[in-house]
């Protein structure tokens, strides 16, 4: 799970949309067609550089559509974010509770527990008190680089559990003293199904949006989906494979995101369970009907073994996952249906594909 970030963080928001078979964002094939001039517009949001950039052949539908996208950053913002004061999540960790929470907030904790409770409590939104231990830890000088001390670590542990967060329409509570919850592992991904269903009740038909997780709806005016690229997590910068979406969405968790330390060793991905950064895997891809669906499992089956994150697959509906392992290889669930008996389908070159 993770925690808060900063505008430094090398973390971007992109809305990347085109009508029909534009031409799309990095790591995307092109059609032939060449595309208007985008309408962009940039700025911050969730605490990070983000920028919504919109292909489409009416210039002045183009910008209306990117207004009303921008509207619905700001509004969720002001529900979801770690970083204003005065949002309805800043002000239910601050005091325990929130009486008449805003509906988003609801539904989202609210689709927050039922995924807990899918993974076991892999994926656990109240994690938040983990974050500040190890942010606090390593601002200071000669911190050891460790990490925390265990002692301190189980403390902050028994400040978190899933189960202990009390959610319906009325109000919003925590059952345990001094909890403290972030969605900075589920809130983009429903942000992007907010804009995506904005961009679709607008006329969008065939899109892809891109705000750190990605939502493809519809396919090329050709029929062919949507193709977006992976990084390498040993070379961010670098895309490893390329994968296709049609009316799906796609979302990636990697430790490199956000590091306490130079060695990342400790990153901003928490195990519920041990309180320690998650190690298991470089990189998590999954690939859901919805990006909040995707974000979550992204963030929740770093922490699980692949047989168990098949079976959380399994619950979910049709899902499919992509780990990359120490080593740089990578292994594909769920397994094809005529290799149920053999391990989960590998790929040896983190470039494959």
């Amino acid at each position: 799970m993770t925690g808060p970030s900063s505008p430094g963080r090398r973390r971007v928001l992109r809305l990347v949309a085109a009508v029909g078979g534009l031409a799309m964002a990095p790591g995307l094939r092109a059609t032939a067609a060449q595309p208007p001039e985008p309408q962009v517009w940039r700025g911050i949001a969730l605490g990070a550089e983000a920028s919504i950039a919109l292909y489409h052949p009416d210039a002045a539908r183009a910008r209306r559509l990117i207004g009303r996208c921008v509207a619905e950053l700001r509004r969720l913002e002001a529900i979801f974010s770690l970083y204003r004061f005065d949002s309805a999540l800043s002000i239910l960790n601050r005091q325990g509770f929130l009486d008449a929470p805003p509906l988003d907030l609801v539904r989202l904790l609210a689709h927050a527990r039922s995924l807990s409770e899918a993974t076991d409590g892999a994926f656990d939104v109240t994690v938040q008190p983990l974050w500040t231990l190890y942010a606090a830890h390593f601002r200071e000088a000669h911190a050891d680089p460790a990490g925390p001390r265990p002692e301190a670590i189980a403390a902050a542990l028994e400040r978190i559990g899933h189960g202990a967060l009390a959610v319906d329409s009325g109000r919003i509570a925590f059952e345990k003293p001094d909890m403290a919850v972030t969605l900075n592992g589920i809130a983009q991904g429903y942000i992007t199904d907010r804009v995506a269903d904005l961009l679709r009740a607008g006329g969008v038909e065939n899109v892809l949006v891109d705000l750190g997780e990605a939502r493809a709806l519809g396919r090329h005016h050709d029929g062919r989906p949507w193709k977006a690229g992976l990084a390498d997590p040993l070379a961010p910068e670098q895309i490893a494979r390329v994968v296709e979406l049609a009316d799906m969405a796609l979302a990636t968790s990697a430790g490199y995101g956000s590091r306490f330390d130079s060695r990342g060793r400790h990153h901003h991905l928490f195990d519920p369970a041990t309180g320690r950064s998650a190690g298991r895997y470089l990189s998590v891809s999954v690939l859901a009907p919805s990006a909040t669906v995707a974000d979550a499992l992204s963030t929740g089956l770093v922490n699980v073994t692949l047989e168990r994150a098949e079976a959380v697959m399994a619950k979910l509906g049709p899902l499919k996952a992509i780990f990359t392992l120490g080593n740089g290889e990578t292994a594909a669930l769920p397994r094809r249906a005529d290799s149920a008996a053999r391990p989960p389908t590998r790929v040896t070159s983190p470039g494959a594909g």
